[in-house]
């Protein structure tokens, strides 16, 4: 049965989003690739996302398969993101999204169960605050990825927002990274 893994990058004081919901990449380098996307890209058999990344990733990766000259053409793991396949939670997205995605049910918890057993591989969540504040309210998420960034954003929008139900994790990795960043990867402590 394939894991959960919900992946992100947050600021120091906690944010995925700087202030307007402005998108802050980390900071990148060789390392970051090879410890944070490949690592993902090897392990990934389906991707979840929420609609707004979903959005973004499609017209960032799809580009790649036409555009030689595209800076997503010139990123190795290019065709794996475009290969994929995908899930997009959403409220308002209908009909077939492209880019092998499909929209999931109404039912998180089911749709998780259901890409838990049929993926070929590991299921990567890569959703804003929403979608990973979801997963966690359902408690299907088995593994965090965070990079924590050498930056302060002082405000914006949150990771982990206030209420969610209480859960433990289990340290498995840490990787301090040469552009200042720290990987912490985390597995969901169960019972029995």
């Amino acid at each position: 049965m394939a894991l959960l893994v919900l992946s992100s990058f947050t600021s120091l004081d906690g944010y995925i989003e700087k202030p307007g919901g402005q998108f802050a990449p980390p900071p990148w380098s060789d390392e970051v690739e090879r410890e944070w996307s490949l690592r993902a890209m090897a392990r990934a058999g389906h991707l979840l996302y929420g609609r707004v990344n979903f959005l973004f990733n499609k017209g960032f990766w799809s580009v790649a398969e036409t555009d030689p000259a595209s800076v997503a053409a010139g990123i190795s793991y290019a065709g794996t993101m475009n290969r994929l396949p995908k899930t997009v939670v959403s409220r308002t997205l209908t009909g077939d999204p492209g880019w092998n995605g499909r929209v999931a049910g109404p039912d998180l918890a089911a749709e998780v169960a259901r890409l838990k057993r049929e993926a070929p591989g590991d299921v990567f969540a890569f959703g804003g605050a929403g979608l990973a504040n979801s997963l966690l309210a359902h408690d299907v998420v088995d593994e965090l990825w965070l990079m924590i960034t050498p930056l302060l954003f002082g405000s914006g929008k949150r990771l982990f927002a206030d209420g969610r139900p209480e859960a433990a994790f289990t340290l498995t990795e840490t990787k301090a990274l040469g552009t200042g960043s720290v990987i912490l990867r985390y597995r969901r402590a169960r019972e029995g």
